[in-house]
């Protein structure tokens, strides 16, 4: 099968935000974009009902869909979109289906008041499972979002996209690879992050000791350059800013998204099938990013 963007749709604010992410992201990367819905299939006394039954079941499941596409179409001209509508558990076809893909891309509802996303219990278990990177898009994720102000300070999606994000809590080449790609296809920085536990130095912060604090700072950065440095040669047109500060990884990720078009983050592959493991500073960042969050497995 073709490489898609294959985008999980169940007729929700949050996914129709992540089908439009994959329409702009299909024509950075001159892909098709895949729509697949999931629904269960009807138990057998529902579908005897006249309101409840297995026609309008079906028929919901054909119109989600079908509507979706057109719309995308009408919207983003020269992106090819195809629909499938699939049968079955969420979590198992979703996980079947990205297998095809390019991308995953997937939906997350605001949390309330307090900002970011909550990522259910069928995102998190895709994201554990699956080989393929996956997009989380919160609902009313809007193009504009991703792009500076204009100069009058109005949301334009016609201006420079901000900044990539690149968590490196444990440095990887297949996130750094993705990040780097996501920030040339967008003609934008790259903003590299790392976090350091700073509390063993703590007592040097003040005193005659500040040097030895300053000396770690500035070891933890050249540690830092030294990781980019390859990299910053295979990608020369993309400008790269280096962020190396003492503190939680998860607080610094969460506070440089609010300026980023996208936020990229590793999880480290686990072969234990039990369990959903998807690492701390990403499940932290997953439910707080004010940006769409990318999430690359890695061994």
């Amino acid at each position: 099968m073709a490489r898609t963007i294959t985008v999980g749709l169940d007729g929700s604010a949050e996914s129709a935000a992540a089908a439009e992410w994959a329409a702009r992201e299909a024509k950075l990367r001159g892909l098709p974009v895949r729509l697949v819905h999931v629904w269960m299939p009807v138990p057998e006394p529902m579908a005897q009902a006249p309101l409840l039954g297995a026609d309008t079941h079906q028929h919901w499941t054909e119109r989600v869909p079908r509507e979706a596409a057109e719309g995308l179409r009408l919207r983003h001209p020269g992106v090819e979109v195809s629909t499938e509508p699939r049968s079955g558990t969420p979590t198992e076809v979703l996980v079947e289906v990205a297998r095809d893909a390019e991308l995953l891309v997937l939906g997350s509802r605001a949390l309330s008041g307090l900002g970011g996303f909550l990522v259910g219990s069928v995102g998190q278990a895709v994201i554990a499972r699956t080989q393929v990177p996956v997009v989380l898009v919160r609902a009313g994720e809007q193009a504009a979002d991703e792009h500076v102000m204009d100069p009058a300070g109005i949301p334009s999606a016609a201006t420079a996209f901000r900044p990539v994000v690149l968590g490196l809590d444990n440095p990887d080449d297949a996130v750094i690879a993705f990040a780097f790609e996501e920030a040339k296809r967008r003609e934008t920085a790259l903003h590299a992050v790392r976090a350091w536990d700073s509390w063993p130095y703590a007592v040097y912060t003040v005193g005659p000791g500040f040097e030895h604090h300053e000396d770690f700072s500035r070891q933890r950065a050249d540690a830092l350059a030294e990781t980019l440095r390859p990299w910053r040669q295979k990608y020369p047109d993309v400008e790269v800013v280096e962020i190396s500060r003492p503190g939680s990884a998860a607080a610094l990720l969460v506070d440089t998204s609010h300026d980023a078009s996208l936020v990229v983050v590793g999880r480290r592959v686990r072969r234990n099938p039990f369990g959903i493991h998807i690492g701390a500073v990403t499940h932290a960042v997953l439910h707080h990013s004010a940006a769409p969050v990318a999430v690359v497995a890695h061994d």
